[in-house]
């Protein structure tokens, strides 16, 4: 029963965001024909200096609970190289780590409180605005991806470029340019 409500809801938001004139950049549709597996496109525009022009796919997979827990969403071949997106060699490489897609409850690990994790009244949208938001300002609290957190943080404070470069050299692959 749970699984019936949670695909009509999938429905009508995959419908609002496919209407939606406000989400320039992003294009959603199903996979597979499966109202729980979603593919997301993210365009991300020119004036980024760090993913700008890249063309990023990911896939956002519901659970059957949704909305009451979290989707999750994983970035295909190539894996963007930032701080919120664990690398190829993790054990779950692709995957976006973010506090809104965390499970509703305490971080065992007391990194986040439950309120800044996952709530019903999070939506597709809201988590797509917020993936495009971290390809402007990624987070570097608690990353996915340490060695590219910590080139961004250097990157902030000093001349070193190389967050830039292996950011620039991941829209090259995006476009299929490498």
């Amino acid at each position: 029963m749970a699984g019936s409500a949670a695909a009509l809801l999938l429905t009508k938001q995959l419908k609002l965001i496919q209407q939606a004139k406000d989400l320039p950049g992003i294009s959603c549709g199903l996979l597979s024909n499966n109202i729980f597996t979603w593919e997301v496109m993210f365009m991300i525009s020119d004036d980024n200096k760090y993913y700008g022009g890249g063309n990023f796919t990911a896939h956002l997979a519901f659970p059957q609970n949704y909305p009451y827990y979290p989707p999750t969403l994983t970035f295909r071949t190539p894996i963007p190289f930032h701080p919120n997106i664990y690398p190829p060699w993790a054990p779950n490489p692709g995957e976006l780590c973010i506090s809104i897609l965390h499970p509703p409850i305490d971080d065992p690990y007391g990194h986040e409180n439950a309120s800044e994790r996952w709530s019903s009244v999070q939506t597709p949208e809201s988590i797509l605005v917020s993936v495009v938001s971290l390809m402007f300002s990624p987070s570097d609290e608690s990353p996915a991806n340490v060695e590219a957190a910590v080139l961004w943080r250097e990157e902030q404070t000093t001349a070193n470029k190389e967050f830039k470069r292996r950011c620039r050299r991941g829209v090259r692959e995006s476009l299929g340019e490498d």
